[in-house]
């Protein structure tokens, strides 16, 4: 059961379901609920559609933080990198879409 719902943007929804991309925290424009990292997420489009869920790299308050940015900045933002994605592709799967 997932522990809570990150919301992308277009590119990132595009990216990840056209062209079999992880999610970067550039496309990632909201995160709901409070999650730790490893957990399972929802993965929702710009309209509110889930079209995938995957185990996080980031808690959602660190996530809070680096939304939007770019993954070189994560350094920068948190002081630390766990990884360059928030979910990496190998950990996602399309539930639709």
């Amino acid at each position: 059961k997932p522990s809570g719902t990150v919301v992308v943007d277009q590119g990132a929804y595009e990216a990840i379901t056209q062209r079999g991309r992880s999610l970067l925290p550039k496309g990632l424009k909201e995160v709901q609920g409070k999650f730790s990292s490893g957990e399972c997420v929802r993965c929702v489009d710009p309209s509110g559609r889930e079209f995938a869920r995957g185990l996080v790299n980031y808690s959602a308050a660190e996530l809070e933080k680096i939304k939007g940015t770019h993954s070189a900045r994560i350094e920068s933002v948190l002081g630390y990198t766990l990884a360059a994605e928030v979910i990496h592709r190998n950990d996602l799967v399309l539930t639709s879409g």
